[in-house]
């Protein structure tokens, strides 16, 4: 095969996003509380003792994606360089992942947006520069027995060289082991999107709700990774603050392409408002963002640094700290927003507590019934108003009766 005519001299741009959560700002080297969210008419109570949560050590570990019960149509192929990966996208999901070998150092594959302009069943391979030179389909043609051309002379097919896959090893093509191409091949038609990457941070939701990133090996020397460029990336998953700069590093050092879980995350609601935060559960522990909760249940908050305690208008709970975001444990929010609610359906969702009514207690013959019924303020007194006729009333009667009686008794005389 001839050298790739490089159509895209630079890496695509990784699509990098920041965080959604409050971020708050306070000195630790104070013991007064901070006020962080105001609300009219809600003092915060600074009297009560911060409930404390203890964190469990155990981590979960996430399980791994079941292949596809059936073969479908993928919307698009994404083939990432740094990865040695070729992804098959369907309603935006990875619904099938295998390893590729791409082009060489010095004949790298081009990143670019291509798509899919031929398919073959047992290709004949042809010499690019002798056309009478070629191979018929079998074991030593090196296409293997699947080709999925995506322009020019260059596409995606079987080999030969099984042992090449997972390594920078062709001219430019996309090489992959015979049994995964067969299904690639099967998955695709003449028009599918291609889309060829080099990315050496990755972030992914795995199917119970784990966000894990990897780093890969700088294969052509394109692409410099730096620690702020994976908290960009996993701030748009939420789960930014939830690593230390010193453990990114680590990773980066690494680079092993091996994922690292951090946590699950759910997007928040409050009384169903969406909110920028979200909720992050690590540890056992389901983290909040204390400043989000606040502005959405229209609570006063406040943070006490010396002590690590939020303070609202209700009460006060232990907070956490994690880079410049505060957090609270979701086991807290009673307490601090009386708020309610949890994990339904792949959304934390919560809502203000509804006022309890009181009980009214129900009293004959000057005493109170155990487990009487609620009653309104009106019907209580519309029932002591109507006794009180009813006495009144039975008053006169024996005032009359007692009247009469001295009237005969006179008459006698």
């Amino acid at each position: 095969m001839t050298m790739w005519k490089k159509v895209c001299a630079g890496m695509l741009s990784a699509a990098l996003v920041t965080s959604a959560a409050g971020t708050v700002f306070a000195a630790e080297s104070s013991d007064e509380v901070v006020s962080l969210v105001t609300q009219p008419g809600q003092p915060l109570v600074t009297t009560t003792t911060a409930k404390t949560t203890a964190a469990a050590p155990a981590k979960e570990t996430a399980a791994k994606a079941e292949a596809p019960a059936k073969v479908e149509l993928a919307d698009k192929l994404v083939i990432n360089l740094a990865a040695r990966s070729i992804a098959a996208i369907r309603d935006n999901q990875k619904v099938a992942l295998y390893p590729v070998g791409p082009g060489k150092v010095s004949t790298p594959t081009p990143t670019g947006y291509y798509k899919v302009i031929d398919k073959e069943v047992n290709p004949t391979w042809t010499d690019p520069g002798d056309a009478s030179a070629s191979i018929p389909s079998g074991p030593s043609n090196p296409l293997g027995y699947r080709w999925i051309g995506i322009g020019g002379n260059y596409g995606i097919h079987g080999t030969n060289r099984p042992e090449s896959i997972g390594h920078y090893v062709s001219n430019g093509c996309i090489r992959m082991h015979e049994e995964d191409v067969e299904k690639i091949y099967d998955m695709v038609e003449v028009g599918t999107p291609v889309e060829i990457t080099y990315n050496r941070i990755v972030v992914e939701k795995t199917p119970d709700d784990q966000i894990a990133y990897y780093i890969y090996p700088d294969g052509y020397g394109w692409q410099n990774v730096t620690t702020a460029d994976v908290n960009k990336w996993l701030a748009g998953y939420g789960v930014s603050d939830f690593v230390t700069d010193a453990d990114v590093e680590q990773k980066i050092q690494a680079s092993d392409g091996n994922p690292t879980y951090v946590a699950k995350v759910y997007p928040l609601y409050v009384n169903g408002q969406k909110l920028k935060g979200k909720a992050v559960v690590q540890d056992d522990i389901t983290y909040l963002p204390a400043v989000d909760l606040a502005e959405a249940a229209k609570v006063s908050l406040g943070w006490k640094p010396e002590e690590k305690v939020l303070v609202s208008s209700y009460g006060q709970a232990v907070g956490y700290k994690k880079k410049d975001t505060l957090y609270c444990n979701a086991d807290d929010v009673a307490t601090l927003y009386h708020l309610d609610g949890g994990l339904n359906a792949g959304k934390f969702e919560l809502k203000t507590q509804a006022k309890k009514q009181e009980t009214v207690p129900v009293v004959e013959n000057g005493k109170a019934v155990e487990n009487g019924t609620a009653k309104t303020e009106a019907e209580v007194y519309a029932e002591a108003t109507k006794e009180t006729a009813k006495n009144a009333k039975a008053a006169v009667t024996d005032a009359k009766a007692a009247a009469k009686d001295v009237k005969a008794e006179a008459k006698a005389k």
